[in-house]
């Protein structure tokens, strides 16, 4: 199965652009082969790395501008604006697995979650997961997720599971995706470096899957001219904000494909899900390598709300 890792930047801040860019992309990657479509972490409608540029406090005002810009290009799921990937994927018989924005138009509507959707090809969504704890000053604009979305499903190419950048440092994040016998790990992020290889390695070798890092690859120049103090927040068209690195490794470690860093366009692996669970003969993180005796994990999946409407 030919997996398509997109390390294209999106339209920034301009959903409509970026989902019909994202649409193009599963367009030329079905074309081309693909079974499986990864988008990277907050592709729709565009990582909001000026958190990590502006000053808590002093730039509040600054802050208060761009997060108006980006709450409004946000996906709100009960207003059908994850459809048209929906569509891309039914139209093209590809999964795909995308990180996005998403505020959520059933409570207040204001909160922006870090989201991550697995979407069959039939183009029904099967799993929708926000991440469990926003990353140092991503939380001036993501709010926290639940447990509700730590599922691992059966697709088209086989069973995925995904978790968003940080959360994969998160020991029983990860292990709570082993034990649902995941073959296709996804690993959506902003994260970059050999750091972050050396992680998406290790994940491939502790849960005997196979592991798709994907991080936006962006560059000064594709910040549009009328984001909100743009030339204070990305002065530099030349500079790389984000270099990339996606990378695909096989169950158990080897290199698949990749990195690929400084470069758009679509990184390609042959990934083969079966291999899976072969591989874990040798190690398996929740089977015959645990010690339940020993240690268990709980798993609260119940979506946490703050209010309840019961009639």
């Amino acid at each position: 199965m030919k997996t398509a890792v997109i390390q294209e930047p999106p339209v920034y801040l301009d959903l409509a652009k970026t989902m019909q860019r994202a649409a193009e992309l599963v367009e030329a990657a079905a074309r081309d082969g693909a079974g499986l479509v990864v988008f990277p972490e907050a592709w729709f409608p565009g990582y909001p790395s000026f958190v990590w540029r502006l000053t808590p406090g002093k730039d509040m005002g600054k802050t208060d501008d761009i997060y108006a810009r980006l709450l409004a290009n946000c996906i709100d799921r009960s207003q059908g604006d994850l459809m048209p990937l929906q569509d891309a994927a039914r139209e093209h018989g590809v999964v795909i697995v995308a990180g996005y924005q998403e505020k959520d138009g059933t409570a207040s509507g204001s909160t922006i979650f870090n989201s991550v959707c697995i979407i069959d090809a039939d183009g029904k969504l099967l799993n929708n997961h926000r991440k469990l704890m926003p990353t140092n000053p991503e939380r001036m604009v993501w709010g926290f997720g639940d447990g509700s979305g730590l599922r691992v499903v059966d697709t088209a190419v086989g069973r995925v599971g995904a978790l968003l950048c940080w959360e994969n440092y998160m020991p029983l994040a990860r292990y709570a995706l082993y034990a649902q016998n995941v073959e296709i790990y996804c690993a959506p992020t902003w994260d970059t470096g050999e750091s972050w290889l050396a992680t998406m390695q290790h994940i491939a070798r502790e849960g005997g899957c196979w592991v798709i890092g994907c991080s936006t690859q962006l560059e000064g120049k594709d910040i549009p001219k009328n984001t909100p103090h743009r030339k204070e927040i990305f002065p530099d068209d030349k500079e790389w904000i984000n270099d990339g690195d996606a990378v695909v490794y096989k169950p158990f470690g080897g290199l698949a494909a990749g990195p690929m860093r400084k470069e758009k366009g679509i990184l390609w692996a042959e990934v083969d899900a079966s291999l899976a669970s072969a591989a874990r003969r040798k190690f398996d993180a929740t089977g015959h390598y645990s010690r339940p005796d020993v240690f268990t994990l709980n798993v609260n999946r119940e979506a946490q709300r703050p209010v309840e409407f019961p009639n």
